[in-house]
């Protein structure tokens, strides 16, 4: 399946990564000289991505500034300035710019290296795995020993047959949720129109057996804090400065 359209959430506060938030966006925290969102910018336009939509609340004109000089794509921005809408709202509120064709929904601040020399880049892998007559949403995961930065939390299994249910102690295949998601913007005509998470449709296509997953190539990243900086760019030195496609 070929997927032109993507939303990245990118919206949050960032409280856990003051004080240095306290002067910028967490999205353009310089990850080994770079703005963590340009990453993911780049896995898109990689991917084949034409329209992206960027939320944006804290500081959101850097935000604006920043994405208005990004080179490669067609990017909308989706205003919260009033009010944070949450991962739930947030994500239906962009996806309202966009039409309704599949889209990508990727978190700024999660991405990965290590794929670059694959047959097929890890949102390729996804879009081609997704099946909206079988599933909701398919979500690209990782296992934990191909983390960085990563709390040590297993968020779900993985089963044989794709499907995805949340992790219980000892339960077979435990993967982490690696911030990168394929999907009908359909899904979400019921939604509420205030904030919410989106945890909540997670948890109604696992009850319906509509969650699936795949296991990503390369390694991935979180960047939740300061100390998880120094973490990321020695990551980033061992696999190589991804070659950027976009800024």
């Amino acid at each position: 399946m070929k997927i032109n359209n993507a939303m990245v959430l990118a919206a949050g506060l960032g409280t856990r990564m003051r004080p240095i938030t306290n002067s910028m966006p967490k999205p353009l925290v310089p990850i080994a000289g770079r703005p963590m969102i340009d990453y993911v910018l780049d896995t898109l336009v990689a991917a084949g991505v034409e329209r992206v939509v960027v939320n944006v609340h804290h500081f959101a004109e850097q935000m604006e500034a920043h994405l208005a000089g990004y080179r490669g794509l067609e990017i909308l921005i989706s205003d919260e300035r009033a009010a944070l809408m949450n991962s739930g709202g947030g994500l239906v509120k962009g996806l309202k710019l966009l039409d309704r064709s599949p889209a990508f929904v990727m978190n700024a601040d999660l991405f990965w290296i290590g794929d670059e020399s694959a047959d097929k880049s890890n949102l390729w892998l996804l879009a081609d795995f997704f099946d909206p007559a079988l599933m909701d949403m398919a979500l690209l995961c990782v296992p934990l020993e191909r983390t960085t930065g990563h709390n040590g939390k297993k968020d779900f299994s993985l089963g044989s047959d794709g499907r995805l249910k949340r992790y219980e102690d000892g339960d077979a295949n435990p993967v982490v949720y690696a911030g990168a998601i394929a999907l009908m913007p359909e899904l979400f005509d019921d939604a509420p129109t205030d904030a919410f998470n989106l945890n909540i449709y997670f948890d109604r296509a696992i009850a319906s057996s509509r969650l699936y997953g795949i296991v990503m190539t390369g390694q991935w990243l979180t960047v939740g804090t300061p100390e998880a900086i120094g973490e990321a760019e020695e990551t980033i030195r061992r696999f190589g400065n991804p070659i950027s496609d976009g800024a």
